[in-house]
């Protein structure tokens, strides 16, 4: 069953910032199959660099929520509604990898933090244009370092969490990339964005796709968010 997450009020920023900040996960909906992988590298100095970029990962993909929140509520008030609803669908995909980095970072020993510090909110434009850099940057920077540096260590789990944010976040990239373009066509309606429960993974379309191409998670329990 398809669960819908409605629109968030103003407060939702706010609240992530306490979420994030008491570092004490994030999101909501299934996140078992992240973890299926058991092989957790030993102690020493490669496993202490997974736990580093992990512990960077969350803290990126936790600002990024608290951010998206914050640039949602801005789209609204310019009557871009359909770039609000995708910067909902987005924070919840980033809530989603936060707390997927999460319980690896525990299964090693470590307690996820995270440094949340209040969005700097611009024009609709210019969010736009932030989130392209940030989620371009994640996706060709700093995730494949990331997953090069834990697949060394023979992480399993730390490999799989990290390509599955990844990935989404090279869809997120083109996603925003298509809105900024639509913002000469002026103002929108809200739109149903499609996120994997389990990954992260957004779409802005049901038809087509019976399972997430990223972790095979079935349609039908995925979110929407308008």
């Amino acid at each position: 069953m398809i669960k819908e997450l409605s629109r968030q009020p103003l407060a939702l920023a706010a609240s992530l910032l306490l979420v994030f900040g008491a570092a004490s996960g994030c999101g909501t909906g299934p996140t078992s199959k992240t973890a299926e992988p058991a092989q957790i590298a030993d102690s020493g100095p490669v496993a202490a660099a997974t736990v580093e970029n992990l512990q960077a990962a969350y803290n990126g993909e936790s600002n990024a929520a608290a951010k998206y929140a914050a640039f949602a509520v801005q789209a609204d008030k310019q009557s871009f509604a359909q770039v609000a609803s995708l910067f909902r669908a987005a924070g919840k995909a980033e809530e989603i990898h936060a707390k997927n980095h999460s319980e690896v970072l525990r299964k090693m020993g470590a307690e996820p933090k995270a440094d949340v510090k209040t969005p700097e909110v611009g024009t609709t434009a210019e969010n736009l244009q932030k989130a392209i850099e940030g989620e371009s940057y994640e996706r060709d920077t700093m995730y494949p370092n990331f997953i090069r540096q834990a697949r060394d260590a023979g992480n399993v789990a730390a490999v799989r969490t990290l390509n599955l944010a990844k990935s989404a976040e090279a869809e997120h990239a083109l996603l925003y990339q298509a809105a900024y373009e639509s913002l000469k066509d002026g103002a929108s309606g809200a739109t149903q964005f499609f996120v994997c429960p389990v990954c992260g993974f957004t779409r802005s379309g049901s038809t087509g796709m019976a399972n997430c191409p990223a972790c095979s998670t079935k349609m039908e329990e995925f979110i929407v968010v308008t």
